[in-house]
């Protein structure tokens, strides 16, 4: 068995689209801006994260209402330099909603939410400096 992706229902394609390209710059797949799928990929490593349009799905499972409540999902993403990093993002329109800081002694964290209210936690693991 292989870990695939993780997929985010979504009700604001383009919005979560731009997101997830051009905020935290990872690579789509095929460019579908408008939806209703698409997978990005990091620079480094294979897993990837999928949107899916959340009213493809309900029509898919009919059991899904037009939007979710509470934090449903946490996507984790692990970074070489979170300072560098946040610094980036921030630039390009991300808003940090806790750090960076410490979580524990051997990694620093910093949380975002995606268009959706999805939580983004950055991860730097410190046991992997030199």
């Amino acid at each position: 068995m292989e870990l695939a992706q993780v997929r985010l229902l979504v009700t604001d394609f383009a919005a979560c689209y731009r997101f997830y390209a051009e905020v935290l710059g990872l690579k789509p797949q095929s460019g579908a801006s408008e939806g209703p799928y698409e997978k990005f990929s990091p620079h480094a490593g294979s897993a990837g994260i999928a949107l899916q349009d959340r009213a493809m799905m309900a029509a898919v499972l009919g059991e899904l209402g037009d939007a979710a409540t509470g934090h449903r999902s946490l996507v984790v993403l692990r970074v070489d330099d979170l300072d560098a990093y946040c610094e980036q993002i921030v630039g390009r329109g991300a808003v940090l909603v806790h750090g960076p800081a410490a979580m524990a002694e051997r990694m620093r964290v910093a949380h975002l939410k995606d268009p959706e209210g999805n939580l983004v936690e950055l991860q730097e693991w410190l046991l992997l400096r030199t």
